[in-house]
């Protein structure tokens, strides 16, 4: 859940979710070297693997729903940019990817504030002249958010940085639906594994197109997003 309401699907909230599930017992028998974990979300099933060895958990890996491009090169007039050429790729939900350098900002060291303005200008134009739908359920029919990326989409063993904003200003990462999309433009392969930095923290998840599959009428990919979670706290709810 979030500032808005919850998401149809959150890759770090997936990880963090099956480390709580087996650390907490919510699986009752876990097995080594992998516990798998099927976990129904708004956009569908996604299996989950967590690394589970000696009574302790490890890094996770998931497998997505079917993700696909949605369409590329599309324009949009952004107030004070004249035209902004963006990409739309759907990743569980569907998202709108453009280049920070093209408001004239590093997504690694720009200020956050004005990343989040920028990209949030694009969310803004874009749902108020662009027309989406999905092949499968119209409840996904919507613009989630905007990614702005470092612009190195190209494969290469460093990492790429992006940084994914939604909701109310909240800022998250967006690797499945960028994998997706780089899929389909031919700059990755199948199992080709990418790194992807999160903008605002730095850390790191990676991941890979490891199956063709379709998704309505569009050419679609299964992707596989590894990382890791980390508890920073505990909290509880008292009902009077």
């Amino acid at each position: 859940m979030h500032n808005e309401g919850y998401s149809t699907v959150c890759g770090h909230a997936v990880i963090a979710l099956m480390h709580f599930a087996v650390d907490y017992g919510l699986i009752k028998t876990p097995t080594s070297p992998e516990t798998q974990i099927n976990i129904h979300c708004p956009c569908g099933l996604v299996k989950n693997f967590t690394q589970y060895f000696n009574g302790k958990t490890g890094t996770v890996r998931f497998h997505s729903v079917p993700l696909f491009a949605f369409a590329t090169d599309a324009s949009v007039s952004v107030p004070g940019y004249w035209s902004i050429t963006v990409d739309i790729s759907y990743g569980g939900a569907l998202y709108a990817f453009v280049s920070a350098k093209k408001f004239g900002l590093d997504v690694n060291k720009s200020k956050t504030r004005d990343l989040v303005d920028a990209a949030t200008a694009v969310s803004d134009a874009f749902k108020s002249q662009v027309k989406l739908y999905h092949p499968v359920s119209e409840d996904l029919a919507f613009l989630y958010g905007t990614i702005l990326t470092d612009g190195k989409d190209a494969f290469s063993e460093e990492p790429t940085a992006n940084m994914c904003v939604l909701a109310d200003v909240l800022c998250d990462r967006g690797v499945t639906a960028r994998i997706a999309l780089q899929y389909h433009k031919g700059l990755i392969g199948l199992n080709q594994t990418r790194s992807f930095k999160s903008g605002a923290i730095g850390s790191v998840f990676t991941g890979k197109a490891i199956e063709e599959t379709t998704c309505g009428d569009f050419r679609a990919v299964v992707v596989e997003v590894t990382g890791h979670a980390h508890y920073s706290g505990s909290g509880g709810f008292l009902l009077r």
